[in-house]
């Protein structure tokens, strides 16, 4: 997938309502190397949907402050990678919207080691910092 096909894809799910399936809830420790992430906010992905790096499409849930297995809600921003092989969602629960640079504070604890920037449903953009 190149990266305009990337982009397409991710936006078209902006402002959509999907269910994702969580593998790495709230308090998840994943080691990869010498780092070592601990997951501040519920992580997953879209059950069936490929993303740029072949596996499904990874999304990020805002707003929901306990492990959980899955979740209905709305998306509401992209995360762009510019040097990696995928971009991934932001949900939130319905009705609940974040500003670019609130979505980007709560990704970045994983983001910081790529080139990223977030888009909110606004159109807003903010760089991971």
């Amino acid at each position: 997938m190149d990266l305009k096909e990337r982009h397409e894809q991710v936006e078209a799910y902006l402002g959509k309502t999907v269910t994702i399936e969580i593998d790495r809830p709230i308090g998840y420790v994943h080691t990869k190397g010498e780092k070592t992430l601990i997951y501040p906010i519920n992580y997953g992905y879209i059950p069936g949907v490929l993303g740029g790096d072949g596996e499904e499409l990874d999304v990020y849930l805002m707003g929901v402050d306990h492990e959980i297995s899955s979740y209905t809600g709305r998306i509401i921003g992209i995360v762009y990678r510019a040097d990696d092989v995928e971009d991934k969602l932001i949900m939130a629960p319905m009705g609940e919207e974040y500003s670019a640079r609130d979505m980007a504070r709560a990704v970045y604890f994983q983001e910081k080691y790529y080139h990223t920037k977030v888009r909110a449903l606004d159109g807003s953009l903010s760089d991971i910092t």
